[in-house]
């Protein structure tokens, strides 16, 4: 097995994914955990739960591996994968209590991008309460300030993801931003 290293570009490891089935692991391995906390990050799932979205994640990359069209990036594709069947782990469970998951360091990125702030610190019951500002938000809103401000992708990149026109998308983060802002206010967080 001619293993590619870790700073091989993805679309050399997709290629050698084609040639040699064994080289797919190289491609698992380097997006299984940004894969996991994206979708810790827009769902409320468990790490089992994540575990297996994931499973069936890449079982569907593997599959249609010679479908991937080279001019899109290739991380960007499987976001839109990993998208789609967070989507529909969603709609079936959609009954069960819902707590998404955020990191403090998460939000602090949300709120310095999205909203200026200039200290690296925010009191804990602060933190608490703006990460439920946050999780209440409309889904559409939050998914696209965690892709754009935690998940770090460009305009470019989240509207080939979601399926979205950059217009949208960026009126979506923008709204996404003043809703942070107005009740963080209304709840004298900031």
């Amino acid at each position: 097995m001619n293993h590619l290293n870790n700073s091989a570009d993805d679309k050399d490891l997709v290629k050698a994914a084609l040639v040699n089935p064994d080289e797919f692991k190289v491609i698992v391995d380097r997006y299984w955990n940004r894969l996991f906390c994206y979708i810790r990050r827009m769902s409320y799932f468990t790490q089992e739960d994540i575990e297996d979205i994931l499973q069936e994640v890449f079982i569907k990359i593997y599959k249609y591996l010679n479908d991937y069209n080279s001019e899109m990036a290739f991380s960007t594709w499987i976001y839109q994968i990993t998208r789609n069947a967070t989507i529909d782990e969603i709609r079936k469970r959609k009954s069960r209590p819902m707590t998404i998951w955020l990191e403090d360091e998460d939000l602090i990125k949300v709120l310095k991008s999205g909203l200026n702030l200039e200290k690296d610190y925010i009191a804990k019951d602060s933190m608490e309460k703006l990460k439920n500002i946050i999780v209440k938000m409309p889904d559409n809103y939050r998914e696209v300030l965690v892709l754009r401000f935690i998940e770090e992708k460009s305009y470019e990149e989240i509207m080939d993801i979601v399926q979205m026109p950059k217009g949208t998308i960026a009126s979506l983060v923008n709204r996404g931003r003043k809703m942070i802002m107005e009740e963080a206010r209304n709840n004298k967080i900031i």
